[in-house]
């Protein structure tokens, strides 16, 4: 329940703000998708700095905190190929 109370009141702030700039909801795509972005973004906010303050690096936080996975998905190329692989390997090994 905690969860539900707790998206209400982030869409309701979103609702707030989206009032102050003026912007209807729906929000035209390309104010939407920055805005998706900014959610993405903030989400991995605190998982960076926990590993920053444990003394890593931004690069390195980053990494540990495995953003780039989550915010853009499994890219297309070398990281997809390799992820199938091992995909392969496991499904093998059953």
């Amino acid at each position: 329940m905690k969860i539900y109370l707790l998206s209400l009141g982030a869409g309701v702030l979103v609702g707030v703000i989206y009032s102050l700039l003026n912007v209807r909801s729906p929000a035209p795509p390309l104010v939407a998708l920055v805005g998706l972005l900014g959610i993405l973004a903030g989400e991995q906010i605190v998982p960076v700095a926990k590993q920053m303050v444990a003394g890593h690096g931004l690069a390195a936080a980053w990494r540990q905190a495995k953003c780039a996975p989550h915010m853009f998905g499994m890219l297309p190329g070398r990281h997809a190929d390799e992820a199938k692989e091992t995909t392969n390997v496991a499904e093998k090994a059953s």
